[in-house]
């Protein structure tokens, strides 16, 4: 059986737990020149840490996966050059466990996770606006008037369309209600340590999000314009975080500006090409389907099975290879068919083939 990779000096990631004197590295490491950002955390901000139940399903996840040296070269790559890292790979090798297993292995709290479609837009993962809700509210306290009474005569609205600002006066709500930071404006809010965030099935997106991310990406910080029209009245406002809406942070004159750019985890099934813009700023990764040697690995950290101990969990191992021949399969389905077996499930031989049909269907191909 292929053993494990002896760890280099140089890694900060080693995908075994354990790391608490390797994120001070991680912490305390000089950023390149071209990456070092000069956001001023908000002392009265505390991002989530290591507990709770974000932390946990982050921490659970991660525990189980297992990187071979080749992933901890490149991914340790991406932390050093403080770049986004773009995880390439068929359905189901583990692209977005990577992301729990960075954060699991460093201590870095809960993955903020943004999930991509064809509709998705940059603002999505930047910050919410609910500006309907706010013309409606405002509309709301005129017709109440002063004491909550009903006004005589309401004054004519500030604005006729949703998206119109509406200045903030004493009968219009705060802004600061109505706005809340998405997964990617979290991640980019100034911390001394970095936080992960995971951009799932960025090849799904529309055509100009790549190039829209790229100068989020150079920039390490963007700019909510609708607190910069406010600015000069109302210079900071706290609004909420995609962790939680009531964890406020403050904003100074709309700007978001990173400190410690973040460890940014995007993934494909390859369904697109990307712009050679947005390769250059990606550090990339390719992940093959596992061999018998990273699938016995596997089982062992995730179900505490040794694959040589029984012929039953070795016959499993071989028809998971022989039936990803014809399509492609995911290793939880490996995982599924030893942990049904475990529990006394499908034990009878007659229903071998049955069982396999069952739990180990094919996600592409002829008999997908």
């Amino acid at each position: 059986m292929e053993a494990e990779a002896v760890a280099k000096d140089w890694w900060l990631y080693h995908g075994n737990g354990e790391g608490a004197a390797r994120r001070a590295r991680l912490e305390a490491g000089a950023p390149p020149p071209w990456r070092d950002f000069g956001g001023a955390p908000d002392p009265g901000y505390a991002p989530p840490g290591c507990a709770g139940e974000a932390w946990q399903r982050t921490a659970l996840r991660g525990e189980g996966y297992v990187p071979d040296e080749p992933e901890k070269d490149v991914v340790n790559t991406a932390l050093h050059l403080r770049r986004p890292l773009l995880v390439t790979g068929k359905p189901g090798v583990g692209k977005s466990t990577l992301a729990h297993s960075i954060a699991s292995d460093l201590n870095l709290g809960p993955v903020l996770h943004w999930p991509i479609t064809s509709r998705t837009v940059l603002r999505d993962g930047l910050y919410l606006y609910d500006a309907v809700g706010r013309l409606q509210e405002a509309g709301m306290e005129q017709l109440r008037g002063p004491g909550g009474m009903p006004a005589a005569a309401a004054a004519p609205a500030t604005a006729t369309a949703a998206g119109a600002p509406v200045a903030d006066t004493p009968s219009a709500p705060s802004i600061s209600r109505y706005l809340r930071l998405g997964p990617l404006g979290t991640a980019l809010l100034p911390q001394d340590r970095p936080r992960v965030l995971l951009v799932d099935e960025i090849d799904k997106s529309d055509i100009d999000l790549p190039g829209d991310l790229l100068t989020v990406f150079e920039d390490g910080g963007f700019l909510i314009p609708e607190l910069a029209r406010l600015a000069q009245e109302d210079p900071t406002v706290a609004i909420g975080t995609d962790d939680d809406p009531e964890a406020v942070v403050r904003i100074t004159q709309g700007r978001v500006q990173c400190r410690y750019f973040p460890i940014v985890v995007l993934t494909s099934n390859g369904e697109r090409d990307f712009p050679p813009a947005f390769l250059r700023r990606c550090v990339r990764l390719h992940l093959e389907p596992p061999g018998p040697d990273k699938l016995a690995r596997i089982v062992r950290r995730r179900l505490g099975v040794d694959v040589a101990s029984g012929e039953e969990y070795q016959d499993l191992v071989r028809a998971f290879l022989d039936r990803g021949e014809d399509g492609d399969l995911a290793t939880d389905q490996l995982l599924n068919a030893i942990q049904l077996r475990l529990a006394g499930a499908w034990s009878a031989p007659a229903d071998r083939e049955r069982f396999l049909d069952t739990v180990m269907q094919h996600l592409t191909g002829p008999t997908a």
